[in-house]
């Protein structure tokens, strides 16, 4: 299998493919309202050293796992560690980004919806209303996930590699363009100094938590997307640059959506600090506000917005859908396309409940939340840290040293790697471990 399986043609191709599942509604829709809610800049500067002293030392561990074990997640248990308890870390490792897309793509449903009125600027009166339609929503969340599985089913070159090595330069060519756009707003000065200036006295220990909480989301850890992706990628290509680049990818991603919607937020006179609404209920506010002076202006504003968001959600729910995929095609000898079909099945029931949660299912709860939240919850603050934490102590506690070393350098090539690799080995041991507990726990505090 080893020889015939399929591998990325290049290293921008692997790149844009790891960066494509990093950059994603994580960074449009949560990052900005976090920033909001936790001080501005302050929370922007926690979040950088998280991001690199942290998130993309886990990077490395699940890389080195994919990488060297050339197989999906659960193939990769059962290669370094076979007939042992490992298995289980194969096994969350695809429910988890599963049960994500699940819901994820419930969103992605949304912000197709947005894009098709943004052309008219015929936005619902409230994002809730929408969302409480029931049916609208949940058509919209299913040609969502029929274009997601259309790219999936392509394959690994001719799908999921063509797909990112379009999709990344044209993201960033969007959001650089917006954030010209919004820092010029009239009024929008006061959404700059917020992205520029870091207000301590708005940070405390939840601050930190939140911070290393949306780094773990953002790039991906804890999902099995880098495990399945890494085992894709030339053995010759440089794990750092892998790591380094996905995460600054990601990062610069994200402060610029900052850009774009910070700005256009003080603008309007809108609390930065409103949640998850700012991009579903205040921007198509301030899209219709514009459209009074300029409405051509404000449809190409709305339009080239919303394509952004949709784009950067379809490049995390390809890798997210990418993982029981492999694990059906290597595991279970399926057809890509049989098992892209089976995935978009499971993934549609779930999904359907997790959308009519919002309308017919509202009064649905389970352990005090709805369908959407509780999926939410559970994958965010449950599976993802344990999932980062397995990973963790795989590479640290049961690989040898030596064959974590082989990876890290490229077969010891890579004399650069060489002269960190004790630092990120520490991290990997004890620092990672003690963080990703503390942020379980504070889940639950």
């Amino acid at each position: 299998m080893a020889n015939t399986r399929e591998q990325f043609g290049s290293r921008f191709a692997a790149i844009a493919a790891l960066a494509g599942s990093a950059i994603g509604l994580g960074n449009i829709w949560r990052f900005p309202y976090m920033v909001g809610e936790n001080g501005g800049a302050a929370f922007i500067l926690i979040y950088i050293a998280a991001s690199l002293f942290l998130s993309v030392p886990i990077f490395f561990a699940e890389f080195i796992i994919g990488r060297r074990s050339r197989a999906n997640c659960y193939g990769a248990m059962n290669k370094f560690a076979p007939g042992s308890k490992w298995k289980l870390l194969g096994i969350l490792c695809i429910l988890t980004p599963t049960l994500i897309l699940s819901y994820y793509a419930v969103v992605g449903g949304w912000s197709i919806t947005y894009l098709a009125k943004s052309f008219t600027l015929s936005f619902p009166d409230s994002f809730g209303s929408f969302a409480a339609s029931g049916v609208a929503s949940t058509a919209a969340f299913a040609i969502y996930m029929a274009i997601s599985c259309a790219i999936v089913a392509g394959g690994v070159k001719n799908g999921i590699e063509k797909f990112s090595k379009v999709s990344l330069p044209v993201l960033f060519l969007l959001i650089i363009g917006l954030a010209i756009y919004s820092v010029t707003l009239k009024g929008g000065a006061p959404g700059i100094d917020y992205m520029l200036k870091p207000d301590w006295s708005k940070v405390g220990a939840r601050t930190f938590v939140n911070a290393i909480g949306q780094s773990f989301y953002s790039i991906s850890l804890g999902m099995g997307i880098i495990i399945t992706y890494a085992s894709y990628i030339n053995k010759k290509d440089d794990v750092i640059f892998s790591g380094v680049g996905t995460a600054g990818f990601d990062l610069f991603f994200a402060i610029l959506a900052g850009f774009v919607i910070m700005p256009a937020v003080f603008a309007a006179g809108i609390e930065p600090g409103s949640g998850p609404g700012l991009v579903f209920d205040t921007l198509p506010f301030i899209f219709k506000s514009m459209s009074q002076a300029s409405p051509l202006l404000a449809t190409v504003v709305s339009v080239a917005f919303f394509l952004t968001v949709t784009i950067a959600a379809l490049t995390s729910s390809v890798s997210l859908l990418e993982v029981p995929v492999a694990w059906l095609t290597e595991e279970k000898k399926m057809k890509r396309s049989r098992a892209t079909a089976l995935v978009f099945t499971v993934t549609g029931i779930i999904g359907a409940l997790c959308s009519l949660g919002f309308g017919p299912l509202s009064n649905v709860q389970i352990f005090g939340r709805g369908i959407f939240d509780c999926f939410d919850q559970l994958c965010c603050n449950v599976l993802l840290p344990i999932g980062a934490m397995l990973c963790v102590l795989f590479v640290g506690w049961k690989l040898p040293k030596e064959d974590v070393r082989d990876e890290f350098t490229s077969g010891g090539t890579r004399s650069f790697n060489s002269g960190i690799f004790g630092a990120v080995w520490f991290i990997l041991r004890f620092l990672a471990p003690v963080a990703i507990t503390v942020i379980f726990l504070s889940n639950f505090i």
